[in-house]
């Protein structure tokens, strides 16, 4: 599987029972949704395997999952650090309007004027809406992914056009 093909969905905390478990943290909006999902691709530095998923748990602080041939804690264990990727082909269709943060990252943004702002280095949830990390050089701008900044996203074109100014 190449790297430009998955997408890191969360990485392996550590080793969850005796049985082979897994926990999880995972960087998703809902924490559950890598359920979704049977084939699970872990790996450090490129060098990745896939799993099949066969259970899973919400726990109150993460997750626990059982993946097919690991079946005791070492082995567990030794997943410690993992990343876990998902194919990008098997994501569903965003609903109309909407965008899965990894489509974002890297796109050119320019405000009204069409004056470039810089490229989306990142993702924030700040609990009231996401914020796009617009990097330039060193210089770093917050714009909260919202109607009345983000006028129009065209992924195509790899760019973001916003309602912001230089000196913002």
């Amino acid at each position: 599987m190449r790297d430009d093909d998955l997408v890191i969905m969360g990485y392996v905390r550590g080793a969850f029972g005796v049985r082979g478990w897994v926990k999880i943290h995972a960087d998703t909006e809902y924490a559950d949704s890598l359920f979704d999902y049977a084939t699970w691709w872990l790996g450090r530095d490129s060098d990745w395997k896939p799993y099949r998923f066969e259970n899973g748990q919400l726990q109150p602080k993460a997750l626990s999952a059982k993946l097919e041939g690991v079946d005791d804690r070492d082995a567990a264990e030794a997943m410690r650090g993992c990343q876990i990727a998902i194919p990008r082909s098997e994501f569903p269709e965003p609903e109309e309007g909407e965008f899965y943060w990894t489509d974002l990252i890297g796109l050119e943004v320019f405000n009204l004027d069409g004056v470039r702002l810089g490229k989306v280095g990142e993702l924030m949830e700040t609990g009231a809406n996401d914020v796009l990390v617009v990097v330039d050089g060193p210089t770093r701008r917050l714009l909260p992914f919202v109607d009345a900044v983000v006028k129009s996203v065209d992924l195509d074109a790899g760019r973001i056009t916003a309602d912001w100014g230089l000196d913002y």
